[in-house]
């Protein structure tokens, strides 16, 4: 009997995580590329054969923060890319205490491909005679399976990986237009950082740059993990539903 009070917790608790999984939801995205913006631009984000290397020729890194005594389960990461690239395949990172010089501590990393990898086009194409004429932008997502993270800040990047095109890849700025931000998640813009053994970068503070770069267009799926009391609660739920079980199962 002992062991399916056991079961029943252990069955429950799946199932409660599961239905979070299904119910994974964007958290965190740093706003649209917007061409009205006279700074609009965007920064080498790109793993190809004109700008090669590994894992990645030249990555971005944009930041996001989880507020304190809360926590996060993350499912999918992406960039938003003015490119001419058509990749299979993406390069992905999260890390922690990134600074000018330091590229912090990396957290989880991953090459993602097959279903795990997605290139959509988000219908902002750039018009002749603008500064990215010719590219057209697209959202490069890699499902990183269940990631969680506790309260502080964080930077991630995803890559495209296209090691045989001639085309380039580059991740669009933002000025924060339809940014999109959770209760519990916050940003801070010009602390985004551009790393490239290619062109002679070790993770630079992306504004330090010839532009200014407040922020890369991406963003992270997942889900909220509840706070203390209410896993207490969760937790409680559980015994009393298994208690419950068992003495039906003794009369």
């Amino acid at each position: 009997m002992k062991n399916f009070v056991l079961f029943s917790l252990c069955a429950l608790l799946f199932f409660a995580v599961a239905a979070n999984a299904a119910s994974s939801y964007t958290l965190f995205y740093s706003g649209d590329f917007d061409l009205n913006n006279p700074n609009a631009d965007g920064l080498a984000n790109e793993n190809d054969a004109i700008v090669g290397g590994n894992p990645y020729g030249a990555a971005t890194y944009q930041n996001f923060t989880i507020a304190p005594y809360e926590g996060a389960i993350l499912t999918h990461l992406w960039t938003n890319n003015l490119s001419q690239l058509t990749p299979t395949s993406g390069y992905w990172e999260i890390r922690k205490g990134i600074a000018e010089g330091n590229g912090g501590t990396l957290l989880a990393s991953g090459t993602a491909s097959g279903p795990n990898f997605t290139q959509t086009p988000t219908g902002r194409t750039c018009p002749p005679g603008s500064i990215c004429e010719g590219y057209t932008e697209y959202q490069d997502t890699v499902a990183i399976g269940t990631l969680g993270l506790s309260a502080g800040q964080y930077w991630f990047a995803v890559v495209s990986l296209c090691p045989t095109c001639q085309g380039r890849s580059f991740n669009s700025n933002t000025f924060g237009l339809n940014r999109r931000l959770e209760y519990f998640i916050s940003t801070q813009d010009d602390l985004q950082y551009f790393n490239s053994a290619f062109f002679g970068y070790n993770f630079t503070n992306a504004s330090n740059l010839y532009n200014p770069f407040p922020a890369f267009s991406g963003g992270v799926a997942g889900w909220e993990v509840p706070e203390p009391s209410s896993m207490i609660l969760l937790g409680t739920g559980l015994v009393a539903t298994a208690g419950a079980a068992r003495r039906r199962l003794l009369r």
